[in-house]
């Protein structure tokens, strides 16, 4: 049997749509070829072709099909969405999967279409089968009003034994101009560092089997053409939106053909449909830009933005206990560091990890999700009440899907916790994952949290995961479960937030090791790294804007001795780079000076003032010649606003670095730029006396961009924050 389309959307129709479909929003044209016989095609993915009559679309598809050359199938065929080997693909296939050594090779043909074109972009739902094989495909693919395009595939099997699916996932078809490949690696605590090589041919191929997203995850695989940056070169991206395993691809070739592709990674017999089951991919997203990374981040941005659950409200000021207390949970000590919070202008206080029972290290308690009577002889309620008395909500730290060894939880139900069934995976950080697959834990899960958050008057969760998914077999068989885990949180995220819908909920991963589309779809913010250095997160956080806008990024000033490098940073420094994010405090602020907890307060006063422009506005990042300082900023969607930061992160080599150019403003618009306060006066190298451009200036943007501003000379590891205001 085939599976049913979706009921058409207004506007929609049903019927064929005849040979092609051209698609336009934001600057961009998705042109799909849509034979009778044949899945559909892209002819052509990239710049928008603007407005192109029914002869010119054939023509366009005609003057795009790959030529016949020798030694290749002697009629070549255009490159489907889902790459089939029966089409003269050679490259890796679009579905991997068989009936028993049957039914490994596919031939899928339409069976039905849904056609829904908008003012900005549209959708298409096709609906096609193998009856030979036994397998019915429906495929989805959208051009959204940003100019992103989303696409998915449903495999349903119809034949009369079980099939296993190896692979599925859909692919893009990038130009020849497309040469070199961009990507973002990384570890815990110095995640998404770029990496850049040509693109040759064979295959560049991206694979996570951590069972979360990972530091290394590329976050954005893209391609473009030579030397592209942030405001230069055209880019085709992609992102897979997946928090379990997943594969990104880029591939070319010998034909000259390629693509981008990506879905999830699928463990050996994870996914074996009975008769009549389903199986859907992830969304995965392609993102076009003309003129670099930067609107290839744009149009990720706009897309987050106009969901209807997108956070509306400004993003407070948080303060998180760890690392100012750390374990050390004392409810006077506790209440003392409220108090010093709500003076400095804090709206958002964490109780991190500790609270709970037996959790006087790391090493024991996860699982175990009552309050600690040792510790909280009364619960939470009288820090809770002091808190919220202050004028501040309350959050909490909590770590579901982990459990330790040594705890009642592990005790109790040792076959709750994932592992192969023959033995238990290697322990990290003496952690195992806890199998939500299994419905019993699910529900214990579910039941601990929800009394939580019912007995105490919590808006926030931190929500933790402190390990990879090794091993991470479910059930009396160990049989491959990280599938199953990963829709299992979803589900679970999902429970508690239609059970206490005022709860904001943050995805925290040994840091930044669980941000994805998909992840955001069930949370509301994401912890960038677990190093809050701001060296460091200068980096982190400006390749971690590629994907997620800044008031869905937490970022916290820490204390003037990193945590985790141990290296020495001014607070303007610190400040000045969370001030770029939803900001936050992790800091024992009643062990600061008088001087520090005074300038630290006019930041979060900066940071209340400004918010509605940082985290509206149009993240810009400069291409710089000179690697030792960076410019970075926020321009007002009308262009009128924009605050930007030039950060000098290591010793020039030369006695000043070179221009500060401006991107993002508008060309012919007049602006005035002045150093903004309290990032105004940084340390100057030499102990300069006077003050970088003290009388501010007045320019066009296009000069702002193009011949730009002297470099201040700056100390290393300092920040100038200058604002730009259209006259």
């Amino acid at each position: 049997m085939t599976p049913t389309p979706a009921p058409p959307a207004a506007g929609a129709t049903t019927s064929p749509p005849g040979e092609v479909l051209h698609l336009r929003a934001a600057g961009v044209s998705l042109v799909l070829t849509t034979p009778a016989d044949a899945l559909p095609s892209v002819a052509h993915w990239g710049a928008d072709l603007g407005e192109l009559g029914a002869a010119a679309l054939a023509d366009l598809v005609r003057a795009t099909r790959t030529a016949r050359t020798n030694n290749e199938v002697d009629d070549p065929q255009p490159l489907s969405l889902l790459p089939e080997q029966s089409r003269g693909w050679n490259g890796t296939p679009g579905l991997s999967g068989h009936r028993a050594g049957r039914a490994w090779s596919t031939r899928f043909v339409p069976t039905s279409w849904t056609v829904a074109e908008a003012p900005a972009g549209g959708r298409l739902e096709l609906a096609a089968a193998d009856e030979e094989a036994g397998l019915a495909l429906t495929l989805v693919v959208e051009l959204l009003p940003s100019g992103l395009v989303r696409h998915r595939a449903t495999l349903t099997n119809t034949g009369q034994a079980d099939y296993e699916v190896a692979d599925l996932a859909l692919s893009l078809p990038v130009p020849p101009v497309a040469t070199e490949v961009f990507d973002l690696a990384g570890r815990w605590a110095r995640e998404r560092a770029p990496q850049r090589l040509p693109l040759v041919v064979g295959a560049h191929v991206r694979e996570n089997r951590r069972g979360r997203t990972g530091p290394d995850a590329p976050l954005v695989l893209a391609v473009g053409t030579p030397g592209f940056g942030f405001r230069a070169g055209e880019v085709w991206g992609q992102h897979v939106a997946f928090s379990g395993n997943h594969r990104s691809l880029a591939e070319r070739l010998s034909t000259g053909a390629a693509v981008l592709r990506g879905g999830e990674l699928l463990l050996p017999g994870e996914v074996r449909l009975a008769p009549g089951a389903s199986y859907e991919t992830p969304w995965v997203f392609g993102a076009y830009a003309a003129a670099g990374l930067d609107e290839v981040a744009a149009r990720f941005h706009a897309h987050l933005r106009s969901r209807p659950h997108h956070p509306s409200t400004p993003r407070p000021v948080i303060m998180n206990t760890w690392e100012a207390v750390y374990f050390d949970h004392d409810l006077d000590r506790l209440v003392e560091l409220a108090r010093a919070g709500a003076e400095i202008g804090v709206e958002r206080y964490v109780l991190d990890d500790g609270w709970f029972r037996h959790r006087r290290s790391d090493d024991a308690g996860l699982g175990d999700w009552y309050v600690d009577e040792g510790v909280w002889p009364d619960g939470l309620t009288p820090l809770v009440d002091a808190v919220t008395g202050l004028g501040m909500e309350f959050g909490l730290w909590v770590e579901p899907e982990m459990v330790n060894p040594d705890s009642d939880l592990v005790r109790a139900h040792p076959d709750w916790v994932l592992a192969t069934g023959g033995r238990q995976p290697m322990l990290s950080r003496d952690q195992q994952v806890l199998d939500l697959g299994n419905p019993d834990a699910f529900a214990h899960v579910l039941q601990r949290l929800d009394a939580l958050l019912t007995e105490n008057d919590v808006r926030y969760l931190k929500w933790d995961h402190n390990r990879d998914l090794l091993e991470a077999g479910s059930g009396p068989g160990g049989e491959p479960g990280v599938h199953a885990q990963t829709l299992a949180v979803y589900r679970l995220l999902d429970e508690l937030r239609a059970r206490h819908p005022g709860v904001e909920i943050e995805s925290c991963s040994s840091g930044g090791l669980r941000i994805d589309l998909e992840v955001l779809e069930h949370t509301d913010r994401v912890w960038a790294s677990d190093c809050i250095d701001p060296l460091e997160r200068q980096q982190i956080q400006r390749w971690t804007a590629q994907l997620v806008p800044p008031e869905l990024v937490g970022s916290h000033v820490g204390a003037a001795v990193s945590h985790t490098t141990h290296r020495a940073n001014d607070l303007s420094f610190r400040a000045g780079t969370a001030l770029f994010a939803s900001f936050g405090i992790e800091w024992d602020v009643t062990r600061a000076s008088a001087a520090d907890r005074a300038e630290l307060t006019r930041w979060v006063a900066l940071y209340k003032e400004l918010r509605g422009l940082l985290h509206t506005g149009t993240t810009v990042r400069a291409d710089q010649h000179d690697e030792s300082f960076a410019v970075h900023g926020t321009v007002a969607a009308d262009g009128g606003d924009g605050l930007f930061a030039v950060v000098q992160l290591t010793t020039p080599l030369t006695s000043v670095p070179g221009a500060v150019r401006l991107p993002g403003l508008l060309p012919d618009a007049l602006y005035d730029v002045t150093v903004q306060a309290p990032g105004d006066a940084p340390a100057l190298r030499g102990d300069q006396p006077t003050p970088w451009l003290p009388d501010g200036v007045r320019l066009p943007g296009r000069v702002l961009a193009a011949a730009g501003l002297r470099a201040p000379a700056l100390q290393p590891q300092q920040l100038l924050l200058l604002r730009t205001r259209k006259v």
